[in-house]
């Protein structure tokens, strides 16, 4: 009888842990959903005034933006790593996590100079574990992170590169691709680089006439820090589409493991439920035929 009540009990907290992976599993396909549209969107714009600055490269014009410069020397490097706020998401963090710490052991071992700024609780708690020194750190980036609060962001990195603060920007986050693809990458945001598709930058190799309305130098200067901004914001939309699609995956998975362990713990009880039965039913038959 103890055997059985044990297997109910263990039985009762597997179902309620299944309601609660089930649930999150539903949540996250919903912000999923919302996250991807947000992608989308930003990644048609992103890549269109990406085109619009690789022709005005292609343009060979006598002057240039100071986000377009790249530097001779680059003494420090500024590293921006995007993990999640909370966990129960898979190997979300943990590939971002190892491609930061691969650069800054890169770095250390070319002693260069790196500041490191963190957005997310997991990402902070790994390298505080780890004995990294943090200089700046986010936790307000959810799922749906503002353009307000990148532009800000985007804003301060770039005063920090034109004063000569930084040489370098790069960030680590999960790209997104597809529903079921997602790769952890490393990319330089500062200076700007690789702004054209293949396909466009096969066009630029032809030579083109241009007429700049009302100047080549004012649309540049808008055009410039407008492509900057929206490849941060961008980083952070793939960033928070990844993560929603791995804590599905994760909460599915341990959904399913629940039904599997759950029909495992309810074949043992009715086994252990019969073989009680048939145990007092010999003691019954036994006490019966004692008494003739």
């Amino acid at each position: 009888m103890a055997k059985a009540r044990a297997i109910i009990k263990r039985l009762k907290a597997v179902k309620n842990i299944r309601k609660i992976t089930r649930t999150m599993e539903l949540i996250a396909t919903a912000r999923f959903k919302k996250a991807m549209d947000r992608a989308a969107e930003a990644k048609a714009y992103t890549q269109k005034i990406a085109e619009i600055v690789g022709d005005l490269a292609a343009a060979e014009l006598s002057f240039t933006h100071p986000l377009l410069e790249q530097r001779e020397q680059e003494e420090r490097v500024l590293l921006l790593v995007l993990t999640s706020n909370r966990g129960l998401c898979g190997g979300y963090n943990s590939g971002v996590l190892r491609i930061a710490d691969q650069r800054l052991k890169a770095l250390s071992k070319g002693r260069i100079n790196q500041i490191l700024e963190v957005s997310g609780k997991r990402g902070l708690s790994y390298f505080k574990f780890e004995g990294q020194q943090i200089d700046a750190f986010y936790t307000n980036f959810e799922d749906k992170p503002t353009f307000d609060e990148v532009e800000e962001l985007a804003n301060r990195f770039a005063e920090l590169y034109i004063s000569g603060a930084v040489d370098r920007i790069e960030v680590m986050y999960s790209e997104f691709h597809s529903i079921s693809r997602q790769v952890a990458v490393r990319e330089t945001l500062l200076p700007i680089q690789n702004l054209s598709t293949p396909e466009a930058e096969t066009d630029q190799k032809h030579a083109v006439d241009y007429e700049f309305l009302p100047s080549a130098e004012a649309i540049l200067e808008e055009i410039v820090p407008a492509a900057f901004k929206a490849k941060l914001f961008k980083c952070f939309l793939d960033a928070a589409v990844s993560e929603q699609i791995a804590r599905m995956v994760a909460m599915k998975g341990a959904t399913e493991n629940a039904d599997e362990m759950i029909r495992s713990l309810s074949t043992r009880y009715n086994r252990a439920r019969q073989s009680q039965i048939t145990s007092e039913l010999s003691e019954i038959i036994g006490g019966a035929a004692a008494l003739e």
